[in-house]
């Protein structure tokens, strides 16, 4: 499978296409160095082959699991040098910021609710809801 999306993305089009991204994505994760820009080869078009792929592949894992592209181009790094213990730190830290993320809209979540059911039992006055809003400004 991976020999035909290498054969698919040939192009820089193709390789976009075999990932799900635009090609002003490929280009921009290129201008950060995130991914090789092969030469031309005798003036034609750039080739992309299945390691570009895999690369790109990586980075829009990475960046799902919230990475910066920062962080991603230490990872790709990382991949070089087999620093497992770097990898393992820079994990550890996106999960504490995950979950720093999920106490806060678990919060969010929860006082939205108390207000939707205060909205629901109160007929005079202003909404609850859009009275909090109102007041946060």
């Amino acid at each position: 499978m991976v020999r035909n999306q290498a054969k698919n993305s040939d192009t820089i089009g193709g390789l976009a296409k075999a990932v799900g991204v635009n090609v002003e994505t490929v280009r921009y994760y290129q201008r950060r160095g995130l991914l090789p820009e092969p030469p031309r080869v005798g003036g034609e078009v750039r080739r992309y082959g299945a390691e570009d792929v895999r690369r790109l592949k990586f980075i829009r894992s990475a960046q799902t699991a919230g990475f910066t592209l920062s962080e991603i181009g230490e990872l790709i790094e990382l991949d070089r040098s087999d620093d497992r213990a770097r990898v393992r730190e820079m994990a550890a830290d996106r999960v504490a910021a995950l979950d720093l993320r999920i106490a806060q809209l678990t919060e969010a979540r929860d006082a939205l609710s108390r207000l939707a059911r205060a909205c629901a039992h109160s007929a005079a006055g202003p909404c609850p809801i859009l009275d909090a809003f109102d007041r946060a400004n």
